[in-house]
């Protein structure tokens, strides 16, 4: 299938560029480019399934997630700052 696309300028000027940096034609690039964003990821609900399950598993309610959490957020930001906060 052929189509025509009109891009910004900056685009165009963006997909050669990717096109020469890797030794391909403009349309191969652009043909990957499109495939690539056009193809079906996991979603959301299928990334977070495993970490839903073992919270589910842990009999942990959602008051004693967000301590924990809330706990490790508290204790980064100790760390990053260094000063005990």
């Amino acid at each position: 299938m052929t189509i025509t696309l009109d891009l910004p300028a900056e685009t165009e000027r963006r997909l050669r560029e990717r096109a020469a940096e890797t030794g391909r034609d403009v349309a191969a690039v652009a043909r990957e480019l499109i495939e690539r964003g056009i193809q079906a990821g996991p979603t959301l609900d299928e990334i977070l399934a495993p970490f839903r399950a073992q919270v589910a598993a842990s009999g942990m309610t959602d008051a004693e997630l967000d301590e924990y959490f809330g706990g490790l957020r508290d204790e980064a930001w100790r760390e990053k700052d260094g000063n005990g906060r």
